[in-house]
């Protein structure tokens, strides 16, 4: 597989959140409002890459060698923990806005499933450094891309006449599985 294939199969095709059901609480909680969705992408899209990163160099330098991978978990959410914590001392300092908007939803990063996820299915996948750079930049952009197009949608369900059985979670849940089918067949 080629690396532009493999960066629109990862952002599109097989996207974390849509196909692999990764990152499906901030996915739902933080898509109310386009600020917050756009911020909370960018927030994981940072925390992806620079713990992907770290992570891949930890576990090929320091843990395959030393016969230790059974500590990859740990390793690997101390590392996602420690960048989440970086990031929230940058947004909390410089973009006040933007921290309001996010809320409870910024330190529940370091145990959104989708960064973790993306760590682990770069040491399973078996990718190089370049592949995994890849992949990991077209996931984070795929989950920013889907949540952003989510809050949309569910902006303008605010002012659409909904049966009240179907306002909040459900319209929200049914719409994210037509992403799904939409993102899996027109783009697969």
């Amino acid at each position: 597989m080629n690396l532009f294939q493999l960066f629109m199969n990862s952002m599109l095709t097989e996207n974390i959140v849509l196909t692999k059901l990764l990152g499906i609480c901030p996915f739902i909680g933080t898509s109310k409002k386009e600020s917050g969705a756009l911020g909370m992408g960018i927030s994981v899209l940072i925390v992806m890459i620079l713990s992907s990163i770290i992570t891949y160099l930890i576990y090929h330098y320091v843990l395959v060698p030393t016969d230790t991978t059974y500590l990859r978990t740990l390793m690997f959410i101390l590392v996602i923990s420690s960048m989440v914590q970086m990031l929230e001392i940058i947004i909390k300092n410089r973009f006040k806005k933007l921290n309001d908007l996010l809320g409870l939803y910024l330190p529940l990063i370091a145990t959104n499933c989708a960064v973790f996820g993306t760590t682990l299915l770069n040491i399973d996948y078996e990718f190089n450094f370049v592949e995994m750079l890849v992949f990991t930049v077209g996931s984070g952009l795929g989950f920013a891309i889907v949540i952003y197009i989510f809050s949309t949608i569910r902006e303008r369900f605010e002012t659409a006449s909904i049966p009240k059985y179907f306002k909040g979670t459900p319209i929200a849940l049914i719409t994210a599985s037509i992403m799904a089918l939409v993102f899996s067949r027109y783009f697969g």
